[in-house]
C-alpha cells in the first residue's frame, strides 16, 4: 500500500517540541487539547497549529528575526525555501505563545513587565487574525529564531478526519519563562519527562497523539538537555513521515503503520484485532505501529 494517494497540497502546520532541564533530566511541555477540538480532542500534544497568512509576510518578518535571511535558510531551510522555512518558524513561535504562553522574543531593555504586558495581550487578542504580527510590530520585539532547530516533517495519514503537512521544531524554554495553557484550545499544561509521559499514556493518564508518542520515544535517546542540543546540531528535516491508517472494522478501532514498519509498502496488510491486546509494548520499547484502543493510541508489536 503505497502513499500515492496523498493530495498535492495539505494545510500547513507547525509544532514546537519545548524542552527544559529539570533535576538532571530532560522534560518536555505537553498541552491537553480541548475535548471540543476538531482535531485530536482530549489528547496531549506539543504546542502547535496552522500556518496563517500573517506568518507568511516574509518582507515583515525578516526585519523582526534575530537571524539574517541567509542564516534562517541555512539553519531551518534544509531543502525548503527561505519563505517556507520562515513561515513555518513564525507559526511555531506564534502558536507556542498562543497555546503555552511562552514567548520566544527579545528587545533592547526588555523587562519582566514587558513580558507580562505581552502575555496579557496574548490572552486578550490571540483570537484575532494578525494579532501576533501587530504585537511584534507595535512593541518592537525580535523573534529568537536562532533558538529553533528542525526535528521532523509529518504528514497526517489518509483517512484521518483532518490532515496537515507539519514541521516539528525543537527549542529550549527561554530563561525566566514557564508554560501556561490558554484554557481555550488547551486545558492542561505539564512539564514531564518523555518516559513518564509514555507510561502515563499506557495508563490512560496522559493520552498522546500519534506523532507526540513517536517523538517522545525518540527523545529517550537524549537523557539531558545538553545531549539533545548536541543531537540537534546540524539536524535536517529528513524524509517526510507519512504513516498509513488501517481500519480494523466497525467498532474495532484502527492501527497506524509507520514508514519504518516491515509491512509498510505491502498492499495486503492484515491485522487481527483479537491479537492486539496481547501485543501492546511496554513504554520505551521501539515500535512501528500504534493501535487506537478506545481513544488511546498504544504501541504494539508486529503480529
Amino acid at each position: 500500500m503505497q502513499p500515492a494517494n496523498q493530495p498535492p497540497a495539505l494545510p500547513r502546520a507547525a509544532t514546537l517540541i519545548l524542552v527544559q532541564q529539570h533535576h538532571g533530566e530532560l522534560q518536555t511541555y505537553l498541552l491537553r487539547r480541548s475535548p471540543t477540538s476538531a482535531f485530536m480532542p482530549g489528547l496531549f500534544v506539543f504546542p502547535g497549529g496552522l500556518v496563517d497568512g500573517a506568518d507568511c509576510d516574509e518582507a515583515f518578518w525578516k526585519d523582526h528575526m534575530d537571524l539574517a535571511p541567509r542564516a534562517v535558510s541555512e539553519r531551518l531551510g534544509q531543502g525548503i525555501g527561505l519563505a517556507e522555512a520562515s513561515s513555518y518558524a513564525v507559526a511555531a513561535l506564534r502558536e507556542t505563545f498562543e497555546e503555552a504562553g511562552v514567548f520566544f522574543a527579545t528587545k533592547a531593555g526588555a523587562t519582566a513587565a514587558d513580558l507580562k504586558r505581552a502575555g496579557k495581550r496574548r490572552l486578550e487578542e490571540s483570537q484575532r487574525h494578525g494579532w501576533f504580527r501587530n504585537l511584534v510590530q507595535s512593541e518592537g520585539w525580535t523573534l529568537t529564531i536562532s533558538t529553533l532547530a528542525p526535528w521532523a516533517h509529518w504528514i497526517t495519514p489518509v483517512g484521518m478526519p483532518r490532515r496537515f503537512d507539519t514541521r516539528f521544531f525543537a527549542a529550549a524554554l527561554p530563561e525566566g519563562q514557564d508554560g501556561r495553557p490558554d484554557l481555550r484550545e488547551t486545558t492542561i499544561g505539564l512539564w514531564i519527562s518523555p518516559r513518564q509521559a509514555l507510561i502515563g499514556n499506557l495508563e490512560g493518564n496522559t493520552p498522546l497523539s500519534p506523532p507526540t508518542l513517536v517523538t517522545l520515544n525518540e527523545l529517550l535517546d537524549y537523557p539531558t538537555l545538553g545531549s539533545l542540543q548536541r543531537g540537534l546540531w546540524g539536524r535536517g528535516w529528513g524524509e517526510p513521515i507519512f504513516p498509513l491508517l488501517v481500519s480494523l472494522g466497525k467498532g474495532k478501532g484502527s492501527v497506524i503503520i509507520e514508514p519504518w514498519d516491515p509491512m509498510y509498502a505491502r498492499e495486503d496488510i492484515r491485522i487481527e484485532a483479537r491479537k492486539l491486546p496481547a501485543s501492546v509494548l511496554p513504554a520505551g520499547e521501539p515500535f512501528s505501529r500504534l493501535w487506537n484502543d478506545g481513544g488511546v493510541w498504544k504501541p504494539i508489536g508486529v503480529t
